[in-house]
């Protein structure tokens, strides 16, 4: 249950409470669903097993009708320290059977951050400690990025002889072309600040304040209609690859449909009457 005023509760020990799947811990606090990365011990590297969970995870949310917010974290003071090795070695040893076997694992987790980016929930991420390659990737698709003072971001994979396959176009969506190009061939150590400085996060936060600036933040989201929040992502993603000219009639039909809907509706009877409007949290 939230507590009063809207804010989803998020202490220390309600954040390991939940449905443990596959290395995901799964809990839903009204609308907001919360996906914990839940290996600690490998600072929640990433399995295949997790790729998998995430993905249906993220697929029951969409299909639920009361999911609104997906608000993606790690356990024991790690976001994710990457994939799990254990998972290549894996592959490794059947390429002899499957000489795809490599690829298809990398796929996996292209298709996990391409179907995060392209949901119509409103995504956060909570970044706290180790965010390595593929811990890096979930980064750049959350609509919000919050992170702690311990986070340390790197991009290692250059200077492992191998390439940031997955991630790469992420990093160009959420950083721009130059900077992710100076990234990968540097073989990034980030904090903080400087990513901060960069856009690569949103906010900065003592760890310790990282609960109230998420429960903040969920509540803004809260505040804004879940059908419109969906549709402006779509525009949103839209522009990135069309000139603003091109995308004139498709913005106009999609503000009519807005303006026409029961949410346009609502919202606007809300302002009128001085209201919160029927999705906002009392």
């Amino acid at each position: 249950m939230s507590p009063p005023g809207g804010h989803p509760s998020e202490d220390a020990g309600a954040r390991h409470q939940g449905t443990a799947v596959s290395g995901v811990l799964v809990r839903q606090d009204g609308p907001v669903q919360h996906l914990t990365l839940d290996r600690p011990q490998q600072r929640n590297a990433m399995s295949v097993a997790m790729v998998q969970a995430l993905r249906e995870a993220l697929a029951a949310a969409e299909a639920d009708g009361r999911t609104r917010v997906l608000v993606l974290r790690g356990s024991g003071g790690h976001f994710c320290a990457g994939g799990d090795i254990r998972d290549m070695a894996t592959a490794r040893a059947r390429l002899t059977e499957d000489p795809d076997a490599i690829a298809e694992l990398s796929a996996a987790f292209g298709e996990l951050c391409v179907a995060f980016s392209r949901t119509g929930l409103a995504t956060v991420a909570v970044l706290e400690g180790s965010v390595m390659g593929g811990g890096f990737g979930l980064a750049c698709v959350a609509d919000v990025a919050l992170a702690g003072e311990s986070v340390a971001f790197r991009l290692p994979e250059t200077s492992l002889g191998l390439v940031p396959a997955q991630i790469g176009p992420f990093l160009v969506e959420r950083l721009g072309y130059s900077e992710a190009r100076r990234l990968a061939v540097t073989g990034a150590r980030l904090g903080a600040n400087e990513a901060l400085a960069l856009r690569l996060v949103h906010e900065v936060h003592p760890d310790t304040a990282l609960d109230s600036a998420l429960a903040r933040v969920v509540n803004s989201i809260l505040q804004c209609a879940p059908g419109a929040v969906a549709a402006t992502k779509a525009l949103l993603a839209r522009a990135r690859h069309n000139a603003p000219a091109s995308l004139v009639q498709e913005a106009a039909e999609a503000f009519s449909a807005a303006v026409l809907g029961a949410e346009g509706q609502e919202g606007t009877a809300a302002f009128v009457a001085r209201r919160r409007p029927a999705w906002a949290p009392t």
